[in-house]
């Protein structure tokens, strides 16, 4: 009986480690996701939110784009898409005094006004998941 009941102690153990293990990688990382909070279709869109740039899949108004990782990233970032065949994008002017995020997974929203500017019709909303 002890042995039965040392065995499932190791056992529990083993799962509990394994479990610790893939949550702790898991949330290794910076993830980032985009959400198209407008009323446009969002196409060929890169962002790049501190030392790297990804490219997303195009967004359709109110759809949200799985995580992407990044290697660091701030609160907010360079964002180029199109709308109806038109280059629009947000370009920050530099991140001086600006904390780098810390791991986890968050959320662009990203609006779209009337203007025909290219630097004036994007606006980015940050959300900590």
């Amino acid at each position: 009986m002890k042995k039965v009941y040392l065995f499932i102690v190791l056992f529990g153990l083993i799962i509990m480690a394994c479990s610790k293990e893939e949550t702790t990688s898991s949330n290794d990382g910076i993830f980032i996701r985009l959400k198209n909070t407008s009323v446009y279709n969002y196409k060929n869109i890169i962002v790049e939110a501190g030392m790297t740039a990804n490219v997303y899949e195009d967004l359709e108004p109110n759809q949200i784009s799985e995580y992407q990782e990044f290697d660091s990233a701030f609160a907010y970032a360079f964002v180029e898409l199109e709308i109806e065949g038109n280059t629009f994008t947000i370009q920050p002017i530099d991140f001086i005094g600006e904390t780098m995020l810390e791991d986890g997974f968050y959320t662009y929203e990203i609006s779209a006004n009337e203007s025909t500017e290219q630097y004036g019709r994007l606006g980015l909303l940050f959300i900590e998941d």
